[in-house]
């Protein structure tokens, strides 16, 4: 017979396997079936292949300095250094790369990235279906990664173009694309974080994910759950070159906003405001009497620029353009290249603890040449040194040769030692030279030495150094 215990033993086991399985059944069913979005989005996912032209000598050259002798036609060298090391005629081979696409119209325009099809003199666009098509380039952006292609086929399969602004971070999202030439494979992941800025492409505000991305995945779409394509998966951060789990991808409306000028009008205007930032620091917040760190702080305004003309000046924080909120300087950016161009624009700043809004005209954006040119001021002279032995540093007036080889203008000192001190420890070092000491200009080294002594006792304020060329705000706070 068995006992009460028993039978309560055997309920307890069959209740933990009814409530562990009731526990895998809702993890399963909580996770998201890719299933159908891949079934119906597939067909419109193209595999791109290029080919490059390209040359090289055809046979090996002598060392520098070294020529072919001078041998009699009868001489068993002659034969031998006219063969191998004579010249040679130029060899020309195809070199080919891989990448992917997505069909955003029936009558046969494409997206993909500029990376991919740059240089090329041919493009293969493969569908789905093993059809092949030769395709045209209606333009590239470089600046954005954004491509347009275009073959001719009709009643082609298209997919559903969504937002990228109503993503959020920890969404699913999903790749399709050609890694490594393996056609229509299918990752998954989430969205990582958004408004990402990376080096040498300050206008396009990436989506980060950990989607799985290889070389072939370039130019591939994005897709959200509801199978609306949300990105253009562009670039991986890896030090192997094979993924790392940081996947970025463009976002969709950036990358829609450049097809759209490059199929209208074949290239791609942005505005520009014409200043150099940084981010704000919680040190620089507290020396500019901020609660918190916020915006985009100015470290120079090029000359004959839209933000000259309306007025902006170095140490201004930008909070808002166009009534969106600037959290950090990489935000800015990209709110300046939508900008229409020729527009008023407001733009809330605060200046000496003061908020304030400007009106700016946003002028187009030049090429990377002309600003440079834009940053060059003409060379002034003087010359004396002092110390701050406050702060632990000694200065010198720039004579004309340095002005021009420091790329300043009429004011400024030369920090031409750093002892231990408030200056040392905020960053300053030796061939810096000292343009603004708590939001006032330093004309030599003489208003330096009474800048220096009028500081506050233990409290933060900015120093605005040139250093290598580039404007950058340090916060210095003395000793109490």
């Amino acid at each position: 017979m068995t006992s009460p215990f028993s039978r309560w033993r055997t309920w307890a086991i069959v209740l933990m396997a009814v409530a562990a399985s009731a526990v895998v059944h809702a993890q399963q069913s909580s996770l998201p079936d890719f299933r159908t979005m891949v079934r119906e989005n597939s067909p419109a996912v193209v595999n791109i292949s290029t080919t490059q032209k390209r040359s090289m000598p055809g046979r090996p050259q002598l060392p520098r300095g070294f020529e072919i002798p001078d041998l009699p036609k009868d001489s068993p060298f002659h034969d031998f250094f006219r063969r191998f090391f004579g010249e040679g005629e130029i060899e020309e081979f195809d070199a080919q790369s891989l990448g992917s696409g997505f069909i955003i119209s029936r009558d046969g325009y494409i997206i993909s990235n500029n990376h991919v099809i740059q240089n090329a003199d041919e493009i293969i666009v493969r569908l789905s279906d093993r059809r092949e098509f030769r395709a045209t380039l209606v333009g590239g952006d470089e600046r954005s990664d954004v491509a347009v292609l275009k073959i001719e086929a009709d009643d082609l399969p298209v997919v559903r173009v969504g937002s990228s602004q109503s993503l959020e971070v920890g969404e699913w999202v999903l790749a399709i694309g050609s890694p490594f030439g393996f056609d229509h494979s299918v990752t998954a992941g989430i969205v990582s974080a958004k408004g990402r800025s990376l080096p040498r492409e300050n206008y396009v505000p990436f989506i980060q994910t950990d989607v799985a991305i290889n070389p072939g995945n370039s130019g591939g779409p994005l897709f959200n759950l509801q199978g609306e394509v949300v990105g253009v998966n562009s670039q991986i951060f890896s030090r192997t070159g094979g993924f790392m789990g940081l996947s970025f991808a463009i976002p969709i409306d950036v990358a829609m906003n450049v097809a759209d000028q490059l199929r209208s009008k074949g290239r791609v205007s942005r505005g520009w405001l014409g200043v150099l930032i940084q981010d704000v620091t919680r040190e620089l917040a507290e020396s500019f009497g901020m609660e918190r760190p916020q915006g985009a702080l100015i470290a120079k305004v090029l000359a004959d620029s839209p933000a000259e003309k309306a007025g902006f000046e170095v140490g201004d924080v930008v909070l808002a353009f166009a009534g969106e909120r600037v959290s950090r300087s990489s935000d800015l950016p990209p709110l300046v290249g939508r900008s229409s161009v020729g527009n008023a624009v407001p733009v809330e700043i605060l200046r000496d603890g003061k908020a304030m809004t400007l009106r700016v005209v946003t002028a187009e954006l030049p090429e990377e040449q002309e600003i440079r040119l834009a940053t060059r001021e003409e060379p002034q002279s003087a010359e004396a040194t002092a110390t701050a032995s406050k702060l632990g540093v000694t200065v010198s007036d720039l004579t004309d040769e340095q002005r021009e080889e420091y790329d300043v203008r009429d004011h400024g000192v030369l920090v031409t030692d750093v002892a231990d001190g408030p200056a040392g420890r905020a960053g300053v070092r030796t061939g810096d030279v000292i343009l603004m000491l708590n939001n006032a200009k330093v004309e030599d080294s003489q208003s330096f030495k009474r800048l220096a002594g009028e500081l506050p006792s233990g409290r933060a304020v900015s120093v605005l150094v040139q250093r290598q060329g580039n404007p950058i705000f340090l916060a210095l706070k003395t000793d109490e």
